[in-house]
This record gives C-alpha cells, structure tokens and sequence, in this order.
C-alpha cells in the first residue's frame, strides 16, 4: 500500500501542493516512506502572508495563553509518541532509541519549556537618570525601560539530522515570544514537522500562527527567506547555505539566527582519562552516524597518548553494530542519503590521497546489501593542512592529529573556520577550564560530550551568528525596546 501524499500546511488549512510531491525514502531499507509536498514559490508567499496576517492578535495574546497551548501541544505529541517515533526513524535513519528519546523526546520537552519560557519576565528595569535642563527639554529624573517585543514572521529552516528537536526548538520559543512562524523542513526528512503542525493545531493555534511547507529543491527554501513578509530567519544547516541564506537577509535587514557547521576540536591531554576521552569521542561514530555539527571530529591528542589513543578508537569504532535502526542490537544506523553516503565516502578517499592512515573503516559494511551505511573510519597520521581535518565531513569519520605540548594544542584547536563546540580531556580540572577560556568557540566540554540545555548554544566563527537554547532563544526571537519616561 503507497503512503498517502502529505499536503501543506497554510493558513489553518491543509492545502494541496501546486507541484505535486516527492519521494520520501528510508535510509536504511531504501523504501518510501512518503510523500511531501512540493510547494510553489507563490504558496510559499502565501505562507507568509498568513503568518504576517495572524502576527498582530497572535502577539497580544495573553503569555498564558500561549503557554497552555505549547503545554497542550506536548500533550498531543506525547499521546502518539510511538508513532510519531516511527515515523521518525524510517524518514531519517535514526535508531529506534534515538528517535524515541532525542527526537520525540526533546521536541516534547522543548514545548514544555517554552510553555513555562512564555511567562518569564520581558521587561527589565533600567536604573534612572539625572538630565539637567538644556536641549532636549527641562531638567528631571527619567526612568527607563527595556522590554523584549516579538520580532513578527520567522522562517525556520529545519536540518534533516533531528526532525523533531530542530524544528521543536525553533517554533517553541518563537511562539511562547509571541512571533509567527513559516516552517520550511530539510526536504530529506519532512514528514515529522507535519505531525508536529497537527499537534499544534489541535492544540489550539489559531490559524496563520503556524505554516509548513516543504519542497525537494531550493526553491521553497528561497522563497522562505526573500518573502518581504518574513522578518527573521532562523537556519541550522551547512555554513555554505547559511551564507547564501545571510545575504539574502543582509539586503533586507532581515534578523538572523543561524547554527551552521562545526568542526569539533577534542583536545585530548597527557593527563586525560583516555577512557572517558574515548566514550566522548566515540560518539561521532553512533550518534547520528556523526552527522552532528557537534561532534569531536578532530582529535588533538598529545604525542604521548597518540598510539594509546588510536588503539583504543579503534577497538571502540570495531566493537559498534552497524545495521538496521529498527533493530534494538543496532548501535550505527545509515546516513541520511545515497548522496550524503557518497559525500563521505570520497571524503575518506581524499584523506588516503593526502597521507591519511585508515586504521579503521573506509568501506561499506559487506554484511548490509541495501540502505546507506557507511562504517565507522578513524584516519590517523593526518596534518592539520589536510581537507578531511580542515573541512566538515558529517559522517562517522574522526581524524586524529597529535601535538606536543599545551600551547600547540590549543593553537591547533583555534586554526580553523569553525568554532561551534570543542573539548578539552585532562585529569586537572583548573587546568583544562583555563584551556577552555582559551578556545575560540561557542562551547567548550570539560571531559564531557554532554550539554546543559539551559546553557547559551550557538557559534564563533563561520559556525553561525546568535545564541538559542533555554532563555537565550527567548532572546533570540525577540527585538528588545526601550520606553522612556520623565519622572
């Protein structure tokens, strides 16, 4: 039985698509899934036109109001949980626990936590000032101000490595902050988005507040961000595309929050616990394939460990199941796409060009006939002048580059166009914090991979522009205002 194709989601209403559909497919079966609308550049704008339509009774809704209806949504997505999960899984290639519990999961606790973000305070008392007379009117006492407004249209465009979380942490805080929003998902992995449209509008989001549209081009994308409608567009995806995105919002003034690529430093000292520097590292392999921008791509490991260091990679990347998500056994799914397979794959060939060593890897896995799946590489022996060191690949591939003492290794972490999140393993903790300071990126993990979800997230460099994540992504889709007054 063929899926039902998916329609847009425009207005308050499901609306045909003006260019048909496309081929959602399973990574790992190569099956389809679904079909996603294709929509047209004007259904695009319409999106749009809706959301700008809905923008101002939608903004003076009560902040509780609008926390009970993100509360409700999580309601909603939680009832259908497994679903939802399912789909997931088959549209993006992730294991079923990790579709369970960092896909659904976070996109629910992410609309429970802006629900409560909906009612944190928006104004901020400013401390008086004395004018004497002159000017600009009689002398007084002027008190101030500042209140954080909505911004009004934001385009969120969605990356295909999280279907649920991404997009969840976009809409979520861009509501409870009072904005309307046009969703435009990673045209791999859709369908989830449209579950989580469903979900809010039987939460009861008034119509135009949310708009979904899909497209397996560019086209809606740039429809998406030249509307004269939008106002703001939030982007996580690569650091090319961002660019492009950029300037497009640079000629219309257009508010940014973009989180692009990454090349995740993991600066691993003489005085690291390998093994917790190895489960660290180990999670580019399984999590997502790697096909994270946080990831700790690039190893730093002191020459003193470097032989240590690679054995133990290795035996970690050789002891993972690659195999089918559906299976609970299965530790590495497939990556996102034939394409993004090949993408890796010459990658891993252009790292044996340039001198790179294949310790582990650099082939298909003989045992899976269909679904693409790349195995878990570590390249050795590489030079910090090398593409597959200096260049995001987004796949289950680390490189391994040794140093000799603390001041190449951190100049090492810092010589590259990135700086979304690196890492720093040594058994001195004082020492490795004031390392950290040292790093030119937008977090650092302390003999951690693991996140504090209140804590700002975003990046140096050509990693991105902004900060979200907890309040900050309060912050982040509001425009701050300020309101003078003689006392």
């Amino acid at each position: 039985m063929s899926p039902a194709p998916e329609r847009l989601f425009i207005g308050g209403e499901w609306v045909d698509p003006a260019d048909g559909h496309y081929e959602v497919v399973d990574p790992a079966t190569e099956e389809v899934v679904g079909l996603a609308p294709e929509a047209s550049r004007a259904q695009v704008y319409e999106a749009a036109a809706a959301a700008k339509a809905a923008f101002p009774a939608w903004s003076r809704t009560r902040p509780e109001e609008r926390a009970v209806i993100l509360d409700r949504a999580a309601d909603l997505v939680q009832r259908d949980f497994l679903a939802h999960a399912e789909i997931a899984r088959r549209e993006s290639g992730a294991t079923a626990s990790t579709a369970r519990g960092m896909q659904v999961g976070v996109g629910i606790a992410r609309f429970r936590r802006y629900a409560r973000g909906a009612l944190e305070p928006v104004e901020e008392a400013v401390a008086p000032q004395i004018n004497e007379a002159g000017p600009m009117g009689r002398a007084g006492v002027f008190g101030a101000l500042a209140v954080r407004q909505p911004v009004g249209v934001v385009t969120c465009i969605t990356s295909y490595n999280n279907p649920w979380a991404n997009p969840a942490g976009k809409i979520a805080p861009a509501l409870a902050m009072g904005n309307t929003v046009v969703v435009k998902p990673a045209p791999q992995d859709p369908l989830s988005v449209h579950r989580m449209a469903a979900a809010l509008a039987e939460a009861g989001v008034p119509p135009g507040v949310v708009n979904v549209v899909t497209g397996s081009g560019a086209e809606a994308g740039e429809a998406a961000v030249d509307s004269p409608d939008v106002d703001m567009v939030s982007f996580t995806g690569s650091t090319a595309v961002g660019q492009r995105i950029a300037e497009v919002c640079g000629r219309g003034m257009k508010r940014q929050l973009m989180e692009l690529g990454g090349k995740g430093a993991a600066l691993v000292l003489e005085d690291a616990d390998l093994g917790s520097a190895v489960a660290g590292i180990g999670t580019t392999f399984s999590f997502y394939s790697g096909q994270i921008c946080t990831a700790p791509t690039r190893v730093l490991v002191h020459r003193s460990r470097y032989d240590e260091l690679i054995g133990a990679l290795a035996a970690y990347a050789n002891a993972l199941t690659v195999g089918d998500p559906a299976d609970r056994a299965t530790v590495v799914g497939p990556v996102i796409s034939a394409a993004h397979r090949d993408r890796v794959e010459a990658y891993v060939e252009l790292g044996r060009k340039e001198g790179a060593r294949v310790v582990t890897g650099g082939a298909r896995p003989g045992h899976l006939d269909r679904g693409f799946y790349v195995a878990p590489t570590l390249l050795a022996d590489c030079t910090p002048d090398m593409r597959v060191v200096r260049e995001e690949i987004f796949g289950p591939v680390v490189v391994v580059v040794p140093f000799d003492d603390e001041e190449e290794g951190v100049a090492l972490a810092n010589d590259s166009d990135y700086g979304l999140i690196d890492y720093v393993w040594s058994g001195d903790v004082a020492r490795a914090f004031r390392i950290a300071r040292r790093l030119r990126a937008g977090g650092v993990g302390v003999n951690t991979v693991g996140r504090n979800m209140e804590a700002p997230f975003g990046g140096f460099r050509k990693s991105g522009v902004g900060r979200d994540v907890g309040s900050y992504a309060l912050h982040a889709y509001s425009e701050t205002q300020a309101i003078v007054w003689p006392g």
